[in-house]
């Protein structure tokens, strides 16, 4: 039996205008829930993608202005780097556990990485600084070596490296967006915006 016919009602049948009408009702909604979230923004690699949530704010400008801005970006450290399926299955199953917490509005004051997520960050932290945290001409002589240096979190010393030590939302008050969170509108109300537009066709008759 045909798929469509094993979906949809019989012809000429009442069910089956309702059901066309549901399944366009979710693919349209499905569609403006996409372009909403600026979904395809994360297929990139594009940092200020993280900044479509605005609780990730502090943790954008942490980064911006630690030294690892020059060097890795937020896929860097945060998704596993083994194969490019994995990539993005990390990347989409982590993504719509953060979309549903944030849209629930739900998020703690103080956000912390999950097991996984550490796993991933400790490997990328070793992965990009193994020549820093281990000498190998040091492996043939003292024991357990490479061990001793890559079993314990990177971050339990280096608490600052990338994203400062400040953490917690209610350090995004003090916090500007790197990008407008909606480039279509404007925050500047419409009184101030003649006001300005005023002054300057004055400024420009004299």
């Amino acid at each position: 039996m045909p798929f469509f016919k094993r979906i949809f009602p019989e012809k000429n049948t009442r069910w089956r205008l309702v059901a066309i009408f549901l399944l366009a009702t979710f693919c349209g909604l499905g569609f403006f829930i996409a372009r909403e979230a600026k979904m395809l923004s994360y297929m990139s690699d594009d940092p200020q993608a993280c900044v479509n949530c605005h609780v990730m704010t502090s943790v954008y400008n942490s980064w911006m202005h630690s030294s690892h801005r020059e060097w890795a970006s937020c896929n860097d450290c945060h998704v596993p780097h083994n194969n490019i399926f994995n990539q993005y299955y990390f990347k989409a199953k982590d993504g719509l556990f953060h979309a549903s917490v944030f849209t629930a509005r739900a998020e703690p004051d103080v956000m912390f990485m999950r097991e996984a997520s550490e796993e991933v960050v400790q490997n990328n932290c070793i992965r990009c600084h193994v020549q820093q945290v281990t000498q190998v001409k040091y492996d043939g002589f003292i024991a357990n070596h490479y061990s001793n240096r890559t079993d314990r979190q990177c971050w339990s010393c280096h608490k600052e490296v990338p994203h400062g030590k400040l953490h917690g939302l209610t350090t995004v008050r003090n916090n500007i967006a790197p990008i407008p969170t909606d480039k279509d509108g404007t925050v500047v109300p419409e009184w101030l915006r003649e006001k300005i537009k005023n002054k300057d066709k004055n400024k420009n008759e004299k």
